[in-house]
């Protein structure tokens, strides 16, 4: 099974891509080595802008390249990147300006570095500002597509990767649709024992989601898994359906509990006025410092133990 982080995913793309568009440039806060936009600027020089650690010059002047109709990607890690909140609102939402934000190293999955380096609220800032799509593919085919739609979108994107590796998910007729919740795994047919439980996660989390729901389908348990790449917008249709079918929508995120994908399903329940519940399972605080493996045990994002959450709700 190839494994590879979804922030390789991105540089080697980003990379393919510009030789061919000549629009495309990408901007760096000294992080180059880690956000893996190391590629591009051996290939591209004249196209590569190290902006130093100064990630509010580095938005600002990516909104000032959109505008000289260059398709700027600025990159950095995502706790940095959206820590520049302000510059972000009005330079890139407020001008609605074509900027690509890129936040690597997203979650507690970025493991040793600890919670002064892991995003784990941007989700939650940048959801509340208009006109950002909000992405986070799931694995190496999911990124590469995201990013191409990425380049040919007029209009803010911020696209949320990972640092460890993650685990191939989707196979090569995989189709991303921006704004399409992405089945991962149908209900089976068979008599379930599930009590009308439908698992909807994104990014880091699908894979060990999967994998808990198809270990509890050898139980006689089936749990639909939903991949939701595109957080804002949320394909509401989906969610709405899913609420017709099952009594609990259960979210997994690699992202504090409040403002990411599990506020996002809650609120497209309540506007609808409908009775189920949501049960959002996130980062209830801050993170810690361990290996991505040691973490996802920690938190509760292992496939033991979701299928151990799973089981719980039951």
């Amino acid at each position: 099974m190839a494994l590879k982080a979804t922030r390789n995913s991105f540089g080697e793309t980003i990379a393919k891509l510009a030789e061919k568009n000549m629009q495309i440039v990408v901007m760096d806060a000294d992080l180059g080595k880690s956000t893996m936009t190391g590629e591009f600027a051996k290939k591209f020089p004249d196209r590569y802008f190290e902006m130093g650690i100064a990630e509010q010059n580095l938005i600002g002047t990516a909104a000032g390249l959109s505008l000289a109709g260059k398709i700027p990607f600025a990159t950095s890690f995502a706790c940095f990147l959206v820590g520049r909140y302000e510059t972000i609102r009005m330079s890139v939402s407020y001008s609605n300006s074509n900027v690509k934000l890129v936040g690597t190293h997203a979650g507690i999955g970025i493991g040793e570095d600890g919670n002064s380096q892991m995003g784990l609220e941007d989700i939650a800032l940048l959801r509340s500002l208009p006109n950002i799509a909000i992405l986070q593919p799931s694995d190496d085919l999911e990124t590469q597509q995201a990013v191409t739609w990425a380049v040919n979108y007029k209009g803010p994107v911020y696209l949320r990767l990972t640092r460890q590796k993650l685990p191939d998910i989707h196979k090569e007729n995989y189709n991303f649709q921006f704004g399409k919740g992405d089945l991962v795994k149908s209900p089976s047919q068979l008599k379930s024992k599930n009590k009308g439980i439908a698992l909807i996660a994104t990014g880091g989390v699908v894979y060990n989601s999967l994998q808990a729901s198809e270990e509890l389908e050898k139980d006689g348990i089936s749990i639909p898994v939903v991949n939701i790449h595109t957080i804002k917008p949320l394909d509401q249709d989906l969610i709405l359906t899913l609420a017709k079918d099952y009594k609990t929508l259960l979210t997994i995120e690699d992202h504090n509990s409040i403002g990411g994908l599990g506020s996002a399903v809650s609120e497209v329940i309540a506007d609808h006025g409908l009775g189920i519940k949501v049960v959002r399972h996130g980062i209830p605080g801050f993170g810690h410092s361990g290996s991505p493996e040691e973490l996802y045990e920690k938190f509760s994002f292992s496939s033991s133990k979701i299928k151990e959450l799973i089981r719980s709700i039951i």
